[in-house]
């Protein structure tokens, strides 16, 4: 594919990158150091380098560059994880549904269609009510709203049923 050859910048020495390697418990950030010290104590070709540390050139590419332009830190503190996609971070969703806490903790009954507008008009655009579900789950919310019936129901029968419950759990066995 590519005819330049890979180097790894001389940020470290190979006595170091191979310390790191052996101290690293992470395999992949281990993997990584492993690339940058193929590339600095034997530069040559990407597609080489990927074959002999099993990663793709593409892979070697992206970790020597990062090397290259921040150091060893952009190996030690990878991106891997972590919500790369949110409206607002964890702090900022906690100080919005703090308001939600508290008529909660009175007793007071918060649906998903009020969170969800008071949502919206934070982020200043319309949201999913799935985000809406990940957000309360995230934070510690089960259960959302109590149904007070079936919609469906017919209101006699429901009444019926509730007299028949009722009078069952007065007993005493």
């Amino acid at each position: 594919m590519g005819h330049r050859i890979t180097r790894a910048a001389s940020h470290l020495t190979a006595d170091e990158i191979k310390e790191r390697m052996k101290t690293e418990r992470r395999p992949w950030v281990r993997q990584h150091w492993w690339i940058i010290s193929n590339a600095q104590v034997s530069p040559r070709k990407a597609d080489e380098i990927a074959l002999h540390t099993g990663v793709s050139a593409t892979t070697v590419h992206r970790v020597i560059a990062r090397y290259n332009r921040l150091g060893p830190a952009a190996i030690e503190h990878s991106e891997k994880g972590g919500r790369h996609h949110e409206y607002l971070t964890f702090e900022q969703e906690q100080a919005f549904l703090q308001p939600f806490f508290a008529r909660a903790q009175r007793g007071e009954i918060a649906t998903v269609e009020q969170i969800q507008q008071a949502f919206e008009a934070e982020v200043h655009h319309e949201v999913h009510v799935n985000s809406i579900y990940r957000l309360l789950h995230r934070h510690g919310w089960r259960k959302l709203a109590p149904r007070a019936r079936h919609p469906k129901a017919k209101q006699e029968e429901q009444d019926a049923f509730q007299k028949k419950t009722s009078s069952r759990r007065s007993r005493q066995p």
